[in-house]
Formats: C-alpha cells, structure tokens, sequence
C-alpha cells in the first residue's frame, strides 16, 4: 500500500502531540540574542515534554526498520552514512512526511517561536532530518557547516535547531561548537562522517588558533539553536547508550531558489530567483506555528 504523504497537513495532526509541551524558559531575552551573535549558537533550550521524547524515540524506532529504506518519501535515507562500516550512523531527511510525530514537531509553537525570534521574521520548514549513533560504535560527524550543503539558496537565511532524544553527553557523540566561527567563509564540503581532521586542511592560522570547540551537554527534550556557518561535530558514541536526534532546518521566509535542480531528491523544481515556498517547504509561522 502507499505511504500516506504527510507534506499535504501543513498545520499539527495529533493535537495531543503540541498539547503535551516542556515547562520552557523563555529562549529568546536579551542574553540568548547576545549569546547568539557572540557564539553562533545557543544551547539548553528546553523543548519537548516527556510524553513526547516517548513517542518519538517509538517513531524512530519505526523509521529505522530495514523496509523503509525504499519508502519515496524520504529525500535522503542512509542506514549507515559513516565511511568506516565498522561504526554506524543513521541519518535521513524527510521524516516529517512519514511519521505523525516528527510531522507534528515541526509546527511546535516553542521551536518556531525561537527560530521567528533568531532570524528575525516569519519562517518555513527547509528539511528535517534524524540521526542515531548506536550504542559504542556510533560514528563521528565531521567538522562542517550546514550552509556548505545548501548553497542552491539564497540568502544563507537559515537556522538548525538540535534537538535531542536522549541525554547528549561527551561520551555518547554530544555535538560540539566552535565559538564565533559563524563569522567564517564559508569552507569546502567534504564526506560527513569520515573523520575528524579533514576540516583543518582549509583553516588559516588564525582559524586554528581560534578552534576550541565546546561540548553541547543537552538533557533529553533540550535543544541547541544554531548559525548556518558555525563549525559543529560529533565524536563518536562510546558509551552503553544511543544519541538520537531530531533535526528541524528553518529558513526566513523569502530565501529563494538559487538551482534550476530540485532543491530536495523528489520535490518540484523551483526555477532559481523564484522564492522557496509551497507544499514541501511550508509556513510555520501563524496560525499553524508560533
């Protein structure tokens, strides 16, 4: 049977999913905005109710059954993306399309409330996507920003919110930030799971002198929000437990198409200078978000 498309419910489909929200702080005062600017990121953001961390650590365990390797909806599945096929990481994108909950976590009024307030205006949905480090042999994510992936738009109005499904710590992979290097070129794309070095074979002295990357320590339900041109990695799980993640991937509204390619793998080209809107890329500011 086909897999009921989920990108056609632009608005939550399980009221009890938003309705079970975190006792939050307010993420967005004067010392978050600093923070931002000075650092490029922001972390201990709190995000998700138990009752939801339940229900999608149950989802991902379905998204990760071997059948939905062929299910179309995604844009991107990879049961293992590390180089070394001795260590494991589970990524994909387009879980909101297949899962009720990731679906609906998109349009949390916490999260896009953050990201109207960091990028300064209404925002859509540009991809989400999910990641697993298994325990013990989860593998590392190597030095990148995310802008680096997503030059086919224009301007680099984006922002990734992080947010955790289990504890994140140094031991199990946490992600790690460079301080301030938002304010970087932008640097080559290289394999995402390779290594750990790659990354300094294109920074000037200055840049290496400034790498001193700090670990995001997340409760489970906590988020970190981030810069599109801030450095970030993972190193790998050592520990008895998993690290997984659910990753939403904002944009302000009005960043446009800067390809005559489809932006994601399956999804209508949108000619280049044309803004990035529509079914696979909807609003979630307003009635159906923040």
């Amino acid at each position: 049977m086909k897999p009921t498309d989920l990108s056609k419910f632009h608005g939550p489909i399980d009221p009890g999913f938003s309705g079970a929200s975190a006792a939050s702080v307010e993420a967005t005062s004067q010392a978050t905005f600093t923070a931002y600017a000075e650092q490029g990121f922001i972390t201990g953001i709190p995000i998700l109710a138990e009752a939801q961390i339940d229900e999608l650590r149950s989802e991902m365990a379905e998204l990760m059954r071997p059948e939905q390797a062929s299910n179309p909806l995604f844009y991107e599945y990879h049961h293992n993306e590390s180089a070394d096929p001795g260590t494991v990481l589970f990524h994909a994108l387009g879980a909101w399309r297949v899962s009720r909950a990731f679906h609906d976590l998109i349009f949390l009024p916490s999260l896009v409330r953050t990201a109207e307030a960091l990028l300064g205006g209404p925002v859509r949905l540009w991809h989400d996507q999910v990641f697993v480090k298994p325990p013990r042999d989860g593998a590392v994510v190597e030095w990148h920003q995310d802008y680096s992936y997503w030059t086919r738009t224009k301007p680099a109005a984006h922002l990734t919110c992080w947010i955790g499904l289990d504890d994140s710590t140094e031991d199990n992979g946490c992600v790690r930030y460079v301080p301030g290097s938002h304010r970087w070129d932008l640097l080559p794309r290289y394999h995402l799971s390779k290594g750990m070095s790659e990354v300094f074979n294109y920074l000037t002295d200055e840049q290496r002198a400034a790498f001193d990357p700090v670990p995001a320590i997340l409760k489970a339900g906590e988020a970190s929000f981030h810069h599109p041109f801030v450095l970030h990695g993972s190193y790998e799980n050592t520990s008895d437990r998993p690290r997984r993640a659910a990753v939403i991937n904002f944009i302000r509204d009005g960043v446009y198409s800067d390809s005559d390619e489809p932006l994601l793998a399956g999804v209508p080209v949108i000619p280049r200078g044309e803004k990035v809107e529509g079914r696979f890329f909807p609003l979630l500011s307003g009635p159906n978000g923040g």
